[in-house]
């Protein structure tokens, strides 16, 4: 399909596009577990498929935002539990010597394989649009170096942040471009830890090396959302400087700061707390603070509704019902 052109469809629309980063209700839809989607690309792929079967009011699917397997194809230790997402345990680099021995793995290291089967299952069988999902290349490194090491070490020695940044870009690259070869649409490329910079340093650790990635994939055919979530805006400027198609903001973001900040041809995604409203809430309170973003944001053209990040495993079918019935009513007053 030609990305850019139905990006360019949903910003010409007279209605508020709706897509939410949420997978793991469909794990549930089958009766599975996370482990089971998380390591095998035909029940990933299942569960995104049943998913937008319950709810195909979404505009495109996504697949789970999973920020362990760049770091596991790596050799980072994994936590996996049967229902929980995985998380990195430890480090796998701690000094300069160690940043240099680290071999740029292949594509068939870890689960990677996994999921680019289920891009790939998905891409062919779901008629609507697919993005994938990637991490940044700062939130990489912060996994291979610990985050708060990482974020001292961009003072202390700056030279072996940038030689890990570099070969952790590589990999990126050669893992995006084979999502886009599985014919999704584009690839949701998560960078939270960038979050935690200042706009200048998210910048130079990781913006510059987002953008090369971007130059690298990104055409009419394969659009990258750049995902910040830890962004409250003091670095939007940055994210903007990378060139994707696309931004989408965490629930600690203004969304109307954020639309005000990005380009008016670029989508603007955001952000109800995937926690606080889409699990721990009553379906009323999921209808009142989905109906006040709408009501805050939906006069913006490139406006596109969605969770802050991507919702966590056990949340309640009302809810996400409850999300749904209330964009379509606000979309369908619009009509009038």
């Amino acid at each position: 399909m030609n990305t850019t052109q139905w990006i360019q469809s949903l910003i010409a629309e007279r209605r508020c596009p709706v897509i939410p980063i949420m997978t793991h209700p469909g794990i549930e839809l089958l009766g599975k577990k996370v482990i089971d989607a998380v390591t095998d690309g035909q029940i990933h792929f299942e569960a995104i498929d049943a998913l937008n079967r319950r709810f195909p009011q979404s505009d495109a699917c996504t697949v789970i935002m999973d920020l362990t397997v760049e770091a596991e194809a790596f050799g980072a230790q994994l936590h996996m539990d049967d229902n929980e997402v995985p998380s990195v345990v430890g480090r796998l680099v701690s000094n300069k010597a160690e940043v240099e021995a680290l071999t740029v793995p292949g594509l068939d290291r870890g689960r990677v394989p996994e999921y680019l089967k289920a891009n790939r299952l998905a891409a062919g069988r779901i008629d609507k649009p697919v993005f994938g999902g990637c991490i940044g290349p700062y939130s990489l490194a912060g996994r291979l170096f610990d985050m708060t090491e990482i974020m001292m070490a961009i003072y202390t020695e700056p030279e072996t942040v940038n030689l890990l940044l570099e070969k952790c870009t590589e990999f990126l690259i050669r893992y995006c471009q084979a999502i886009k070869e599985a014919g999704v649409a584009g690839v949701i490329l998560a960078e939270p830890a960038a979050g935690l910079l200042p706009d200048d340093l998210c910048r130079e650790y990781s913006s510059i090396y987002v953008r090369r990635i971007i130059e690298a994939v990104q055409d009419d055919s394969f659009a990258v959302i750049l995902h910040n979530c830890g962004n409250t805006g003091y670095c939007t400027p940055a994210m903007v400087y990378t060139g994707a198609k696309g931004y989408h903001f965490g629930n600690k973001m203004d969304m109307k700061t954020a639309l005000a900040d990005c380009p008016a041809d670029t989508l603007v995604m955001g952000n109800l707390d995937p926690v606080g409203v889409f699990k721990m809430a009553t379906p009323q309170e999921v209808e009142q603070a989905t109906q006040a973003l709408l009501e805050s944001c939906g006069d913006y053209a490139n406006f596109v509704i969605s969770s802050g990040c991507d919702t966590p495993p056990e949340i309640p079918f009302e809810n996400i019902e409850a999300f749904y019935r209330t964009v379509d009513r606000y979309n369908q007053a619009r009509k009038i």
